[in-house]
Formats: structure tokens, C-alpha cells, sequence
């Protein structure tokens, strides 16, 4: 990609983009140019399109960061990264709060899961230091609100690790914790009763393999799901193992549940310390293992916020309205 030519006034910016390769360039506009007019309404800017050349006009911060995120996004493309729209979206927001990110750094740690041809693209700076943490510690902490990719992604490198063999089991582990909702009478035995509470665990394993190669591998016991309170006694080496809602144990259970880490294993503790449903009076085992185990050597802990969330924009708003 050249720049042609820039013309700059007091408060207004004229920036004129050509982009080589016209397949890619297509790429890039999206389907009837939707990712150039969604870079036009979340920048405020003017976006003029003739063939592979773009003129981008606005305020001189919108344009910059208009004028970036095409460049980068297109070198990605020449490297063979798919870009989305919902990547436009996180692009602007990664750029606003600071213009000299690398989108190339961010989107270009993809996780590669082989069962499904899948490629996983980490959707901000958060996602990426979160894997980057992941692939570097021991004991990882991920701790934000809901629908920032903290158990997805984790999961995601779980599937990875794996395939790799860095592993020989994964262990997906949730708290059974009443939300409001009795489990005393539900229909079945305990696994049955608690088993809605493990589901968002079998959702994730399931968009990341084919669902008979899940079942056999969970009936072969190289991936398990199970509450927390079944791992008091075990011994957990060569794992990827993930809690999950972690913000649900109890100050017991945490310590418990950190204390089976083994060799050759990797943990990965999330949790969102907003929304605890523990009994008033017990002392979330999240927020004390916060408190305690900061500092240590192999420990990391990866913050998330309203700005990550990568479902409908709504809930970024939903998270923020209720914090303040």
C-alpha cells in the first residue's frame, strides 16, 4: 500500500490511500464497502472508494486512525490473516484509547486449532497480553466481565495444547454455586443436577471440535469437565486445566484447587469478581487468591474491562451502566 498524498488544514485532514492488490483491497472494504462505512460512522470521517484508491477525509485524529488501521489490516491480509468486521470495530476502539498500538502485534497471534480448521485472532491489546501469559506462565489469572473471551480463549489454547501434545489431558472445572435457582429438585442424579452448570464449558469444547471426537475423548478421560468440588485429593500433572467462574469458590476451595497443580501442567483461573453468588459472608476464594499471590514468580494476572467485551455492542454498555 502507497500513500498518495496527504493535505492538512487547522482541524481538517485529507488523507488519499492506494492499495495494490485489488482481491485484497476487496477483502478489506468488506461486502459493498461495509467495513469502510462502519470506519465512517465510528470515526465521524468521509470515506470516497474509486476502485483500489480511498480518500479519507475528517478531523486529523479520526483520519489517522482511519489511515492506520487500513494499512495494517491490509499487510495482514497479504500475510494471510482473514479480518472481520467485528475486527473494524475492536481496531477503532484498540486506536482511540492508543494510536500507536500495533494492530499487526495484536491480530496477528492467531491460535490455530487444527481439529476444525479453525483460526482464533485475539480481538484486542487485553486478548493478546492474555495469551501472550498464557504461553508464558504457569498459573494464569484472567479476570474481567462476562464476554471478553477469558474461557473461550483459554479453552482455545487448552484444544492447542493438546493437538501439540505439550499436554496429555485438559481439565475444565466449574463451581456449582446456586445463582438464585434451586438444583435440589431437578430431575437425575448429582452429575445430571449440575450439569447446566458446566454447560458454557461443553459449549466452548464443542465450537472448538466435532462433537463425536469430544465425546470420545471425554469418555476416554482426556478431556474432563467436572465441578470443583471433585478435585480435592487429585494430583493434576501434564493438564491444561481451566476453573472457570472462578469468582464462586470459596476461600477454601481456591487453595484447594490451586494446590493440585502438578508438573507439566498449566492452570488458568477466570473469574468477573462483579458478580459473586456466594452466600453473604463468604469471602470469594478469586478475590483473596488476588490479594495474596500477586508478585510471585510464573503467577500472571490479565485485567479485562467494559472496552474488551466482544459480543453485541450492547453489553459493553449493559457492563458499564452497571458499574456506575
Amino acid at each position: 500500500m502507497k500513500k498518495k498524498n496527504s493535505v492538512v488544514d487547522s482541524n481538517n485532514k485529507v488523507v488519499k490511500l492506494r492499495f495494490e492488490d485489488n482481491n485484497l483491497a476487496r477483502n478489506l472494504f468488506g461486502v459493498h464497502d461495509q467495513n469502510l462505512r462502519s470506519l465512517e460512522k465510528k470515526l465521524d470521517i468521509t470515506i470516497n472508494v474509486r476502485g483500489t484508491d480511498v480518500s479519507l477525509a475528517g478531523g486529523c485524529s479520526d483520519v489517522e486512525i482511519a489511515g492506520k488501521l487500513l494499512n495494517e489490516f491490509y499487510q495482514l491480509l497479504k500475510k494471510g490473516y482473514p479480518v472481520f468486521g467485528s475486527d473494524i470495530e475492536q481496531a477503532v476502539k484498540i486506536l482511540s484509547k492508543d494510536h500507536e498500538a500495533s494492530l499487526h502485534d495484536i491480530f496477528s497471534h492467531s491460535i490455530f486449532i487444527p481439529a476444525k480448521g479453525h483460526v482464533i485472532i485475539p480481538k484486542n491489546y487485553h486478548q493478546k497480553q492474555y495469551m501472550d501469559a498464557i504461553r508464558q506462565s504457569d498459573l494464569v489469572f484472567g479476570i474481567g466481565p462476562a464476554g471478553t473471551g477469558k474461557t473461550y480463549l483459554a479453552v482455545a489454547m487448552a484444544v492447542m495444547a493438546l493437538s501439540k501434545k505439550q499436554v496429555e489431558r485438559i481439565i475444565l472445572v466449574r463451581p456449582a454455586v446456586e445463582a438464585g435457582e434451586k438444583i435440589g429438585f431437578l430431575p437425575g442424579d448429582l452429575l445430571e443436577k449440575i450439569n447446566p452448570y458446566l454447560r458454557p464449558l461443553y459449549d466452548a469444547l464443542y465450537d472448538m471440535m466435532d462433537f463425536e471426537k469430544t465425546v470420545q475423548l471425554r469418555e476416554s478421560g482426556v478431556i474432563e469437565v467436572a465441578p470443583l468440588a471433585f478435585m480435592r485429593g487429585r494430583t493434576l500433572s501434564s493438564s491444561f486445566v481451566i476453573l472457570d467462574e472462578a469468582q464462586n469458590s470459596t476461600r477454601e476451595q481456591m487453595k484447594m484447587f490451586l494446590t493440585r497443580l502438578g508438573f507439566g501442567s498449566k492452570v488458568v483461573v477466570t473469574g468477573d469478581i462483579t458478580q459473586i453468588d456466594l452466600p453473604e459472608g463468604k469471602m470469594s476464594g478469586l478475590v483473596e487468591a488476588e490479594g495474596i499471590l500477586k508478585g510471585i514468580q510464573g503467577i500472571s494476572f490479565q485485567y479485562f474491562d467494559a472496552g474488551d467485551v466482544v459480543r453485541h455492542p450492547l453489553v459493553s454498555d449493559i457492563i458499564d451502566a452497571y458499574q456506575k
